[in-house]
């Protein structure tokens, strides 16, 4: 009897094991997004779940992060490709998978730059002393009086002008008491008028002493141009020396706005291109100006070039010294040229570029003939012609160092994506150029990508984040007890992590801490942060890689899982200006340091991604 009950119990034991086991299968095939698993499906390896390329053939520790690894089960994806992925409709829905057409389309992208409003040195003039002399009386007598063309700015006294008057005068009664056939008279006389002109007067001044009949003390200088007296150099009773610089005026109708552009910008600037500017004492009122010069060589301390706009200033509102913020929305056609069709077909010369006309002629400013802009590199021939660029958004790549892929649908099979790798041209705001690898109408997930890549890692598939090895894409070889370098750039997240550090050294004055943590930066954005030798060449690397850092997160290259704010300090580098990013809107400025700590303000929120 007691054995007929022990054995009742080990049936009812295993009737439950049993039960347990198939409602547990039925569990399995029947969760939403779960593909099912056949008895074939079995364990296949071990890897992390942290970190799914690591591959082991049996159970043991993460070499990288020391978690225990799990098993891999077989293929779970259904795809029949190495780097082919089958998601369930109910799989999609969860994964938030987006996808978006590969299109033709004219692209624009957005460089800022920062800069000052300078005086026009091509408009500025200088009244210099041609004698010396004294200033008796001093007309325009305070710096930053506006004067007109020949208003009287000053009345001097000098013995080398009245010399001067006395030889013009006896020149005059020489050749009246002279025959008509004398000509030493008459050249005698043009000597002492060829003195004044390279005195500076003019005709009338000339015509006025010889009218008169006698001397003068005194001389009345005029200003040469309407304008601003910005320098005051002498004083009612100042005694001078001839060749000393009396006044300097500037016609600021035309002002100039210098700009810094970063060296990464520069295939996006171009000749007679458009530009917006805002300054501080305006908020939201903009102002244009079109590009006049770009400097031929760079400022390899900050690593950028000047770029200087003509800007209209007929107003008055734009003062020299005033910082800007501008916006260069610079298009993009194929074969990566810039669209820019306001200089299609002018004649424009060598010299002074900012001389623009619709067809031959002389410069206005120097006299030499005008030449196309197309002869001048600053204009394309095809400007008008151009076609729009092949183009996918910029989250649908996944990067990895030098290698960019995507993951497109599989036309047909509703659910099926598969891994390519493309070759991409530069980015225009929220687009990536295509050169290479996808075709007009095809579809590219732009989101949900990394959760497609990891589902293939965990599956034992060909993940194409994984840099190839011997000629193919997919995971790399199992990690056999050692950690392996990986040519996968480092997630967002250390990234972040990285520049915040930095960013604390540098406001703490701290260079040795800088370049502790500068190691993921240097070698994501090709800098030497990490090897400065002072702190000065530290903040000209930090200035540069928060340019590039700045571009992946404004554009989304990023997900960020907090706000960021971008700050700016336009006394940076000299006045040039330079901005930086920051977790909080505390400023604290990487540039000064305790010099100035609070120098900056918040010019942009960078939302998250949530």
């Amino acid at each position: 009897m007691r054995n007929l009950k022990y054995t009742f119990v080990l049936l009812l034991i295993a009737l439950s094991f049993w039960l347990g086991y198939m409602i547990s299968s039925s569990q399995n095939n029947h969760r939403p997004g779960a593909t099912a698993v056949s008895d074939a499906s079995v364990s296949v390896g071990w890897t992390c779940s942290m970190h799914p390329q690591i591959r082991q053939p049996k159970a043991g520790k993460c070499p990288i992060c020391g978690m225990d690894l799990i098993p891999v089960k077989g293929d779970l994806g259904g795809g029949s490709a190495s780097s082919e992925l089958k998601l369930t409709p109910e799989a999609e829905k969860l994964a938030e998978i987006e996808t978006a057409p590969v299109e033709r389309k004219f692209v624009t992208t957005e460089i800022r730059m920062l800069g000052k409003i300078a005086y026009n040195e091509e408009t500025m003039a200088f009244i210099t002393a041609r004698m010396p002399g004294r200033i008796d009386k001093l007309f325009a007598n305070y710096t930053g009086i506006a004067v007109r063309k020949g208003d009287h700015v000053a009345e001097i006294y000098s013995p080398d002008l009245l010399l001067a008057q006395q030889e013009l005068i006896q020149s005059l009664n020489l050749l009246k008491t002279s025959k008509p056939e004398d000509e030493f008279a008459l050249r005698i006389l043009n000597s002492v008028k060829e003195k004044y002109r390279l005195w500076g007067f003019s005709d009338a001044q000339v015509q006025e002493i010889i009218k008169r009949g006698k001397v003068s003390d005194h001389l009345t200088i005029t200003a040469p141009i309407q304008g601003i007296v910005t320098e005051k150099n002498v004083a009612e009773g100042m005694y001078y020396e001839k060749g000393e610089k009396l006044f300097t005026i500037a016609d600021l109708n035309i002002v100039w706005v210098n700009l810094e552009a970063y060296e990464m910008d520069l295939p996006w600037i171009k000749y007679g291109q458009e530009v917006d500017f805002t300054t501080e004492a305006y908020p939201g009122k903009g102002f244009k100006g079109k590009i006049a010069f770009i400097q031929p060589f760079m400022n390899e301390a900050t690593r950028t070039v000047k770029v200087r706009l003509n800007a209209d200033n007929y107003d008055g509102m734009l003062k020299p010294g005033m910082f800007v913020n501008a916006v260069l929305r610079a298009k993009l056609a194929a074969g990566g040229k810039i669209l820019n069709t306001s200089l299609a077909g002018k004649w424009i010369s060598p010299m002074h570029p900012q001389i623009v006309k619709d067809g031959p002629g002389k410069c206005d400013v120097c006299g030499m003939d005008l030449v196309p802009a197309e002869s001048l590199g600053f204009s394309d021939e095809d400007d008008r012609n151009l076609h729009p660029p092949l183009v996918i958004p910029a989250s649908a790549p996944l990067l990895t160092g030098k290698r960019a892929v995507v993951y497109v649908a599989v036309p047909g099979r509703k659910g099926a994506y598969d891994g390519r790798e493309v070759k991409l041209g530069p980015r225009a705001g929220d687009y990536y150029i295509v050169e290479s690898g996808l075709s007009e109408g095809e579809k590219v997930v732009t989101r949900g990508s990394f959760k497609i890549d990891s589902s293939l890692q965990i599956l034992t598939k060909s993940s194409m984040m994984s840099a190839p090895v011997d000629g193919r894409i997919g995971n790399r070889p199992a990690v056999q007890g050692k950690k392996e370098s990986y040519s996968q750039p480092p997630p967002p997240d250390e990234i972040l992590a990285a520049y915040f550090a930095v960013h604390k050294a540098l406001f703490s004055e701290n260079l040795d801490e800088a370049a502790r943590n500068a190691a993921k930066l240097d070698e994501r954005y090709s800098t030497t942060l990490g090897t400065s030798k002072d702190i000065k060449t530290a903040r000209e690397n930090f200035a540069h890689i928060s340019a590039h850092l700045y571009k992946e997160v404004s554009g989304s290259a990023m997900q960020l899982k907090k706000p960021l704010y971008r700050i700016s300090c336009p006394m940076a580098f000299e006045d040039k200006g330079a901005y930086w990013l920051q977790d909080s809107d505390k400023v604290q400025n990487p540039y000064f340091g305790s010099i100035m700590p609070k120098c900056g303000e918040l010019q942009e929120t960078i939302p998250d991604g949530k």
